[in-house]
């Protein structure tokens, strides 16, 4: 099998594992590039693990088939290891050794440590290696899982749900760890229903609904399509209605409330100068605008009640 017959470092092909009563993964298809950061969105129960599990070759598809550089993850499951990082949303370590008992079990295992970046991993999540794991709290069990699963420094790393239990500092560096991952040129899978974690790292999103994908697209384009978002506050209701009576076709209207005299609005940057026109009539007050961004997680919100 040739490596270069395959769309990505990464392919899911119309995989499916149907566990009945419509509750599975049908039909997903995506592919990573090299050097990508792929969110894998949904919340809990659409299917994230499933398809991730079985990505790691733990478990064979009923239907298509998962790859990582060109092999099937089900057939070729020990030898892609060596090239990835795996960081599951559940961990389960063995609670009779203590930290630095458990990390020398693994390094005899793996025998491909890179130890130089061990010690950096160390550095950069901290935590007491001769405390009994029993007795460690669930956020040094995750960094703990962290520096295991990445201390042979792979280049393609593939978590689920992998801040769960860190608090919010670690969490914050935990993240900007994965984007100077990313820099140094590694291909990432972050599956995660913490919309703050894709905004912050991802570059491009699949979003996962009851086991089938519903939206795959470029964050930077969602970023630019919505980046001009204003909140006009008016004095009184006649104000904001004489606003709206003349605005044109290049402003768009996506919210108006009635209790504070606000008009939220959307406009391109090449119609910004209709925007500030407009607000220049006198025959109107407004009080101020604020600029607003509209985060992906109010984007994932109202796709998903849609």
């Amino acid at each position: 099998m040739s490596t270069n017959d395959f769309k990505g470092i990464i392919e899911v092909n119309n995989f499916t594992k149907d566990y009945g009563s419509n509750r599975g993964v049908f039909d997903v298809s995506f592919a990573i590039k090299k050097g990508q950061f792929f969110g894998f969105l949904g919340p809990n129960g659409a299917g994230k693990s499933t398809t991730i599990r079985h990505l790691m070759g733990f478990s064979k598809p009923d239907k298509g088939n998962l790859k990582i550089n060109g092999l099937n993850t089900f057939k070729y499951h020990s030898q892609l290891m060596k090239d990835v990082g795996y960081l599951p949303g559940e961990i389960n370590l063995p609670t009779f050794l203590n930290g630095k008992e458990f990390l020398n079990e693994i390094i005899k295992f793996r025998k491909n440590i890179d130890y130089d970046y061990l010690n950096y991993l160390l550095k950069l999540f901290p935590l007491d290696l001769n405390e009994e794991i029993k007795y460690m709290s669930f956020g040094d069990k995750r960094k703990l899982a962290i520096i295991v699963a990445f201390m042979h420094n792979p280049s393609i790393l593939i978590l689920d749900e992998p801040t769960s239990g860190l608090d919010a500092i670690s969490q914050d560096i935990f993240l900007n760890f994965l984007i100077s991952e990313k820099d140094k040129g590694k291909t990432i899978l972050l599956s995660s229903h913490i919309l703050r974690e894709a905004e912050k790292t991802c570059d491009y999103i699949a979003i996962i609904k009851d086991g089938k994908i519903v939206s795959q697209f470029d964050k930077s384009l969602f970023n630019i399509e919505n980046k001009n978002s204003f909140k006009i506050y008016f004095n009184t209701t006649f104000d904001a209605d004489c606003f709206l009576e003349n605005i044109g076709k290049n402003i768009k209207i996506t919210n108006i409330c009635k209790d504070d005299f606000s008009v939220s609005v959307k406009v391109r940057d090449d119609s910004l100068s209709d925007l500030f026109f407009v607000l220049s009539d006198d025959r109107f007050q407004f009080n101020r605008i604020e600029q607003e961004g509209e985060s992906l997680e109010n984007f994932f919100l109202s796709f998903y009640k849609r």
